[in-house]
């Protein structure tokens, strides 16, 4: 489903890919429940799909607010003994100054707390993120079933 200036969906098996381009907090909600939806499929418990929900919120959140376009690719991961979510999100944005100080928590350029990356990192089991400043910012996080 695509929309003038806002989410592209495209669900592909068990993969998910959400195009930003625009800063439009509607991508926010669509990007939310994919990631929902992806994990309870998967098989993850409510608490598990919240966290999940939530981590990705607040990473979309930060490509609206901050970079404007970007996308989201949210997919299954199947490997042998384990099966988990996995979420990459990029953007061509400003960059993090300070990639440190943003995993640490309470730093911020904008008006919120500093709490969005940092708590994405809390709520999923693997978190990395890259970036430079001018060329923009990668993030990739995964949350295993157990």
């Amino acid at each position: 489903m695509a929309q003038p200036n806002g989410p592209d969906l495209t669900p592909g098996g068990h993969v998910v890919q959400l195009r930003i381009t625009a800063a439009d907090d509607v991508i926010i909600v669509s990007a939310r429940g994919a990631a929902r939806e992806l994990a309870r499929e998967l098989g993850f418990g409510v608490v598990d799909q919240t966290r999940i929900a939530t981590a990705v919120s607040e990473i979309v959140r930060n490509i609206v607010q901050y970079a404007g376009a970007g996308t989201v690719t949210i997919e299954v991961r199947d490997e042998p003994g384990r099966k988990g979510l996995v979420v990459v999100a990029e953007d061509e944005g400003p960059g993090i100054a300070d990639v440190e100080r943003a995993l640490a928590g309470g730093y911020t350029t904008g008006q919120g707390f500093g709490r969005g990356i940092a708590g994405a990192r809390a709520l999923m089991d693997e978190f990395e993120l890259w970036s430079e400043v001018g060329r923009g910012t990668r993030v990739r996080m995964c949350k295993w079933l157990t």
